[in-house]
């Protein structure tokens, strides 16, 4: 997992984020206005930054700027601002992403990924084992010790969210938002369906229900 900067002065956003990304796995430090975020910069090694752009003392596009001038480190710019010129003025500075407020920590989630895998901080989940079966989620097959098994595209979508976001409760609002889309017209217990299959054919214990909430995947159990 990577080290990441936060550097957000609402605390209580600062903490959800840091909360979140630490059960992903992550190590997080937080800064409240963009001098600070700088001086941990200079005294510990980061593996990227979430950026506000509006902080106090140094603005967040004034903290890019000072750090592009020795370092390449992922940068994803955090803002409540939904201005193009802004967003043109970030990447002009070369932050490495975007995203406005509110935004779904899935989503915030998701990018931090993208951006550690593109500069090898992480790698893209490929396969995973139980036991005797094998899923392969580029070739979208499933196999065990009787040969292959019957996995739809979606299910096998499903199981990969919940592996790469293991430990993390995900609602099946989030889980609908990231497999099928904003406007898809399926309702939320359509998930709970997919669920049942995947545990039916995988005989598969690692996905846990939380009541009233969604679901996650723990690996010791």
């Amino acid at each position: 997992m990577a080290v990441l900067l936060i550097v957000e002065d609402d605390i209580t956003t600062n903490e959800a984020i840091c909360e979140y990304m630490q059960s992903a796995g992550h190590t997080t430090f937080s800064a409240f206005d963009g001098e600070q975020g700088l001086k941990i910069v200079k005294e510990r090694p980061i593996d990227l930054v979430v950026l506000d752009i509006m902080l106090p003392k140094i603005t967040g596009l004034e903290v890019l700027k000072e750090l592009r001038v020795k370092s390449q480190i992922p940068v994803l710019m955090l803002t409540a601002l939904d201005d193009e010129s802004i967003q043109a003025s970030s990447f002009d500075e070369e932050a490495d992403d975007y995203i406005t407020k509110p935004f779904s920590m899935l989503l915030l989630g998701k990018r931090v990924t993208a951006l550690l895998r593109r500069s090898g901080k992480t790698s893209e989940l490929h396969q995973i084992q139980f036991g005797d079966i094998t899923i392969d989620f580029g070739g979208y097959t499933a196999s065990g010790k009787n040969g292959q098994i019957d996995l739809t595209p979606k299910e096998i979508d499903l199981l990969k969210l919940l592996v790469e976001h293991k430990g993390l409760v995900l609602t099946r609002s989030q889980i609908l938002d990231e497999l099928w889309g904003y406007d898809y017209p399926i309702i939320e217990r359509t998930i709970d369906t997919y669920i049942k299959n995947l545990r039916k054919k995988l005989n598969l214990d690692r996905i846990i229900t939380v009541k009233g909430v969604g679901y996650k995947y723990e690996e010791s159990l």
